[in-house]
């Protein structure tokens, strides 16, 4: 996945470009995004409202992954667990992501979240679902494997519950 298109995923949230998130870099183990903290994005304390923070770890690791996986993996976060530090009142908050697991069905990666001076000001650890598996391509198959292989992938039925009538 090329910068841009890492770029490109972050800002095709409509959710994180209403928070004025940004790329800020790539790391081996994931990446760092920033917000800079507006009048709109305080709580009634007057200081950065904790949903920011927790949007932030949620998409830099959500980030993170897709870069992993070169962006053709669906994914969703199923867990996020905050620890807040400091309060922020101006400036922009960082968020640094570090995956720490890729499994064949969940992912999970910790956030370092920091002030623009560098004070730690929260941790988080965000699990994510991959919901797509990869695709098999059946050019690395044997002709024999291949003809198995089906060209429709069935989807998956949905559980009911059992009735309760008596």
């Amino acid at each position: 996945m090329t910068l841009r298109q890492l770029r490109d995923s972050l800002t095709s949230v409509p959710f994180n470009t209403l928070l004025g998130m940004r790329l800020h870099r790539v790391h081996r183990d994931g990446i760092t995004i920033d917000c800079t903290i507006r009048n709109d994005l305080r709580n009634n304390a007057g200081v950065a409202h904790g949903g920011v923070a927790a949007a932030m770890a949620d998409a830099a690791v959500g980030g993170a992954i897709q870069r992993h996986f070169g962006g053709g993996r669906r994914i969703t976060t199923v867990e996020l667990k905050i620890n807040y530090f400091l309060p922020v009142t101006e400036g922009r908050i960082f968020a640094r992501s570090h995956l720490l697991r890729i499994g064949s069905t969940l992912c999970v990666g910790n956030v370092d979240l920091t002030d623009e001076d560098g004070r730690a000001i929260g941790t988080a650890i965000v699990t994510y679902m991959l919901i797509n598996p990869p695709a098999v391509r059946t050019s690395d198959l044997g002709p024999q494997a291949a003809a198995r292989v089906p060209s429709v992938v069935p989807s998956a039925r949905r559980v009911t519950r059992p009735s309760r009538r008596k």
